[in-house]
């Protein structure tokens, strides 16, 4: 125990998990419905994370989602997932695991239920997201900031 009756024991826990943003945008519809060919799926996926008070941070995992045929947009699926979580005594050099792999990888099943249920509502099949491995792409973000900057020599 510390002096104000605390343990230093690690602490990790989710206080909340909640859809911050979602957008669906089909800018020729009804049109759009009358073509046949198979769609190009373009998908994005960006997380984020920042401190909230002491303990406390939040995490997002943003999916957009474009569907194409040719240059016409079917559809834009767009969804930003959040969760709040409670992190007390762990050491800082695990902090960017946590917040960059561990909260990612609990807010994806909900993020990828948010975008094939958009799809669906939109009245095409439902666009399932393959699983992602946030730690490999953690890894990959980091090698890419650790690269120095290509020079150009004019």
């Amino acid at each position: 125990m510390t002096q104000n009756g605390q343990t230093n024991t690690p602490m990790f826990s989710i206080e909340k998990i909640y859809l911050q943003d979602s957008s669906l945008e089909m800018p020729l519809a009804p049109k759009i419905f009358l073509e046949r060919e198979t769609p190009q799926i373009e998908i994005q996926l960006t997380n984020d994370n920042q401190s909230i008070e002491e303990g406390l941070y939040q995490c997002t995992v943003t999916v957009t989602v474009t569907a194409k045929i040719t240059d016409k947009t079917l559809f834009l699926v767009e969804a930003k997932q959040a969760g709040i979580f409670r992190i007390l005594n762990i050491p800082a050099e695990d902090m960017p695991i946590l917040m960059n792999v561990t909260c990612p990888n609990i807010l994806f099943p909900y993020v990828r239920e948010v975008v094939s249920d958009l799809s669906t509502r939109a009245g095409f099949p439902p666009v399932i997201l393959n699983p992602v491995n946030f730690e490999v792409l953690y890894h990959q973000q980091i090698q890419q900031n650790a690269m120095p900057a290509s020079s150009t020599v004019q």
